[in-house]
């Protein structure tokens, strides 16, 4: 489990908060707090592997108690200047979500971090490409919405499929494994491989022309 700490001045938000992070699957509410010295004595006392800070706090701004946690931070905030963004980052907030925010925007970022924790939990020395992949694991969901004409539902779906898939998949594969037409797994492949999210390769037959074939990346 994904022990984390909710830090934030409004009672009932924190709590909200609370129960939103409670909702996904592999993390779990460790504490709350209110204050920047209340912050400060939870990280100490209870070790959270995850903060989510407010800017806002009474005593002093949430950014200038984030260096000082030497923990793995996401701000969530209604402070929507470049200052603050900035600020946020430089002091190593991992992302940056803004006020009011759904359920699911909220899901979708802690479920990328957990990802990237994943990446990162290994005894083994780690290669370009395991850094490469836990950097784009980290921001995975924070891409534009799904392309017009397109369902979101869908796009998971496959998604899915593919991050699942121990081997590359053609757009045939895809679309019979969902039971859906060819034309809308090439669609939606496409889309993700535009994105980034996906890598797509050339496979070659025995014989005729080679096909699309596609690969998780993350």
């Amino acid at each position: 489990m994904i022990h984390t700490l909710i830090v934030d001045d409004d009672f009932r938000v924190a709590g909200v908060h609370a129960g939103f992070v409670s909702e996904v699957p592999g993390f779990t509410v460790t504490g709350v707090a209110h204050t920047a010295a209340e912050a400060r004595a939870r990280v100490r006392e209870l070790a959270p592997d995850l903060v989510l800070l407010d800017v806002y706090l009474p005593d002093e701004p949430g950014l200038s108690v984030l260096p000082d946690l030497q923990t793995d931070a996401i701000v969530l905030s209604a402070a929507t200047d470049a200052a603050s963004v900035t600020a946020a980052i430089r002091a190593g907030a991992l992302n940056y979500l803004i006020k009011p925010f759904t359920t699911r925007q909220l899901a979708e970022r802690l479920t990328s971090y957990a990802r990237y924790r994943g990446l990162l939990t290994t005894e083994r020395p780690l290669n370009q490409d395991d850094v490469d992949r836990a950097f784009r694991a980290l921001h995975d969901q924070d891409r534009a919405a799904t392309p017009k004409g397109q369902s979101s539902a869908t796009a998971r779906l496959v998604s899915e499929r593919l991050r699942s898939s121990p081997a590359p998949l053609s757009a045939a594969e895809v679309a019979g494994e969902l039971g859906m037409a060819r034309a809308t797994a090439q669609r939606y492949l496409t889309a993700l491989a535009e994105s980034g999210a996906v890598e797509m390769r050339l496979r070659y037959g025995a014989t005729g022309r080679p096909e699309h074939e596609y690969v998780w990346v993350g």
